[in-house]
């Protein structure tokens, strides 16, 4: 029956060639759209997590409403009549008791490592340039262990913030607008206090510009500059595995006041960004496979028109009803089938090359030599042929079926009129 079905299908050689394409192209575009935009997901969700914390353990959030302050009124709140509802936030702008959170983020196997920091709205001054943007302060040798942002530094040493004395590392594009090199001192001003001296250690480059305008010193000196000691407003926590972040963060928002949040919900808008990608991928490729098995049933259909004879003759031989709905489908497999593999192995040469297409300056840029990321995933390649075999199985049902129907005496019939 296959080598009947192969006969068939081969009797219009030019028609099954370009029938052929039409899946071999679809699924071509499927590997290779699919390679692309997952390769520059996997590059961003890299990003996310291994160069920040995947926990972030922040001061409290809380917003004033009508009856916020019901417990306050030592009358019954039911007499209260607002002409103007307390509205606004009632956060405290700092951890309130960060040593309990040290001691139980010490005892928690889960997390490889922890970092309290206290970041300020600062002004940065050199000479007649002043730059608005944040300080951190944090635990040098902790910072490098929860973020990647000594692997960043340019020049210098991040490490030699542990010293102290006010020394600070500034990221390229704050050091551009301010002008200053390694070793020159910056004025750090916070409101109306004075300004105090800086001197530049360590410069970083994230490729990030709202990273890279930013600074930071040891805790203890920012502390100082902030005017509030032993106090952090941020918990950084690297863990393990990264993946449980969601449920860790889950479950510690309930042991206190503070706003726990993982890596993922921070960047929920980011995976809002995805999803739209997945739906625009699945779309454009599949459209193409969709008109490439309005292909297979057209030529299927014209097949079982040209070879109704050769169905007459077959069924007085004695081919059952089951045998000609085989043989036509067969024919629809096998062009899906063809069609589907050289279109993954196409696919997959198509992504090897881009892989080595050099990527400098842009956002799919692999980090090793320069080349785009692409993604090999095997789940790509199981989806496109899926989705091309299932466009071949369904396209060949009904002509399949079509020729089924047919029988000596309707086929003698249609010959003569």
């Amino acid at each position: 029956m296959i080598f009947l079905a192969f006969r068939y299908l081969f009797s219009k050689k030019k028609q099954t060639f370009f029938t052929i394409l039409g899946i071999f192209f679809g699924t071509v575009a499927f590997v290779g759209i699919s390679g692309l935009m997952l390769g520059f997901r996997g590059y961003i969700i890299d990003q996310l997590v291994n160069n920040d914390a995947h926990i972030h353990i922040e001061s409290r959030e809380e917003f004033l409403s009508q009856h916020s302050l019901d417990q306050s009124i030592k009358f019954p709140a039911l007499h209260v009549f607002w002409i103007q509802p307390p509205s606004g936030r009632k956060d405290n702008a700092l951890i309130e008791n960060p040593q309990q959170w040290y001691y139980r983020l010490k005892s928690d196997k889960r997390v490889a490592a922890f970092s309290g920091q206290l970041t300020a709205g600062v002004v940065f001054s050199v000479g007649k340039s002043n730059v608005s943007s944040s300080l951190t302060g944090c635990d040098p040798y902790a910072q490098v262990k929860v973020s990647t942002i000594s692997k960043h530094v340019i020049e210098g040493r991040f490490e030699d913030l542990a010293t102290g004395g006010n020394r600070i590392a500034i990221g390229e594009q704050l050091q551009k607008r301010l002008g200053v090199h390694l070793y020159q001192n910056v004025l750090v001003s916070l409101a109306d206090r004075p300004a105090t001296p800086f001197k530049v250690v360590a410069i970083y480059k994230f490729g990030n510009n709202n990273a890279d305008s930013q600074a930071y010193s040891s805790l203890a000196d920012v502390q100082k500059v902030n005017n509030t000691l032993n106090k952090v407003n941020v918990i950084a926590v690297k863990l393990v595995d990264f993946s449980q972040a969601s449920f860790i963060a889950k479950t510690w928002g309930h042991f206190g006041l503070e706003k726990v949040e993982s890596w993922d919900e921070i960047n929920g808008s980011i995976f809002n960004v995805f999803a739209i990608q997945d739906f625009i991928r699945f779309m454009s490729t599949g459209s193409i496979i969709l008109v490439a098995g309005f292909g297979i049933f057209n030529v299927l259909n014209m097949t079982v028109m040209q070879k109704r004879k050769d169905v007459a003759i077959l069924r007085s031989m004695g081919y059952t009803d089951g045998d000609i709905l085989q043989l036509f489908f067969l024919q629809g497999l096998m062009v899906g089938l063809m069609g589907t593999m050289t279109g993954l192995l196409v696919g997959f040469l198509v992504c090897k090359y881009a892989s080595t297409l050099p990527a400098v300056h842009g956002p799919i840029d692999s980090g090793a030599g320069g080349t785009m990321q692409i993604s090999f995933a095997n789940g790509i390649y199981i989806q496109a042929a899926i989705l091309s075999m299932m466009s071949a199985i369904i396209s060949s049902i009904q002509p399949a079926r079509t020729a089924e129907k047919l029988t000596p005496i309707e086929i003698i019939r249609a010959g003569a009129e």
